[in-house]
């Protein structure tokens, strides 16, 4: 199966993210399954003359395009031409390239979450006009119709983080190779449910000092980083602390808030990142499965009940207090 992948509006960080597959490599990985790249432009011998004719073929027909991936937005500016971005030697924009192979691919898969929503790329104004390939922020309709379908039938499978996590694409890959990947495996937002169905609050390393609202004060603390530090892992969704990055990372394991970056119109949340905004000396983002009264009274139980030891270690920069040891019962 071929996998055409084409690079917009963006910082090229998911492809960086992707070469980090391990065990087996990336490209063991997709040849196990059959899958090749028919071109790609950082990873591809071709260029010129022979990267065009590649692209020609595929838009013509002439070649199988299995799997039509996507990174970066699509500028739609000047006036919805496109020429923001140009395909370099081709004549044509990205955005006229991707509403003529699209049409042609068994699949599209857009790739982090410029290509799923925009991303950071429409950020701060969006002088380029720069949507996700079928979502304009979390509305659907961008570069292609809402009502866009492959060939195989599929919206645009979003496979959204930023930059994306390279098991989410080797997965969503490996799914489509193997023909299981269906509708009813995307959640509402066009992403794979094998990681949208998680939080990144899952797995957590900060879980015990969440449960007894143990917050950390300043960035570097080891305590939870709702409360004060803008971490909305309980509302963004992502397996990040299930399946760590490289083996053993994720932004909360670093002592860095989660982002959301998962979601459309993450880039924008009106406050700074690392900030948690209150109301009344309440957190504004509370967990979206829990009503804010029943939250507040947990919170209140939870912060008298908490033990010293994690409020000591909360807002330290490492354990301070271990676990109190106890003797088995029932021996001398």
């Amino acid at each position: 199966m071929n996998i055409l992948w084409l690079q917009a509006s963006g910082c090229g960080g998911c492809t960086m993210s992707l070469l980090c597959a391990e065990d087996p490599n990336l490209f063991d990985t997709l040849s196990g399954a059959g899958l090749r790249f028919l071109w790609h432009p950082g990873l591809s011998l071709e260029t010129g003359a022979e990267a065009r004719a590649i692209l020609a073929a595929a838009e013509a027909g002439e070649v199988a395009l299995d799997i039509l991936a996507v990174e970066g937005a699509i500028a739609r500016g000047p006036r919805g031409t496109g020429r923001f971005q140009m395909l370099s030697g081709t004549g044509r924009s990205m955005l006229d390239w991707l509403r003529g192979l699209a049409p042609m691919a068994e699949n599209v898969v857009a790739v982090g979450t410029c290509a799923t929503y925009g991303g950071v790329t429409t950020a701060g104004g969006n002088p380029s006009d720069a949507v996700g390939v079928q979502y304009d922020g979390a509305h659907p309709g961008g570069a292609l119709p809402a009502g866009f379908r492959a060939r195989s039938g599929l919206p645009v499978i979003n496979v959204a983080g930023c930059p994306t996590h390279p098991g989410w694409v080797t997965e969503t890959l490996l799914m489509l190779a193997a023909g299981t990947l269906g509708p009813e495996d995307l959640d509402a937002f066009g992403r794979p449910l094998f990681y949208a169905r998680h939080l990144v609050h899952h797995g957590c390393p900060k879980n015990e000092f969440y449960e007894y609202k143990a917050s950390a004060i300043e960035p570097g603390e080891m305590g939870c980083m709702m409360e004060n530090l803008g971490c909305i892992g309980t509302q963004a969704v992502g397996d990040c602390n299930i399946r760590p990055w490289n083996g053993e990372g994720s932004c909360t394991r670093g002592n860095y808030p989660c982002i959301n970056c998962t979601a459309p119109e993450f880039e924008e949340p009106r406050h700074a990142f690392g900030e948690t905004p209150k109301i009344a000396g309440i957190p504004v983002g509370l967990p979206t499965d829990m009503p804010k009264a029943w939250f507040m009274a947990l919170a209140s139980l939870s912060k008298a009940a908490t033990p010293a030891r994690i409020a000591t270690n909360a807002t330290a920069d490492r354990i301070e207090t271990p676990p109190t040891l106890r003797k088995p019962k029932g021996r001398r």
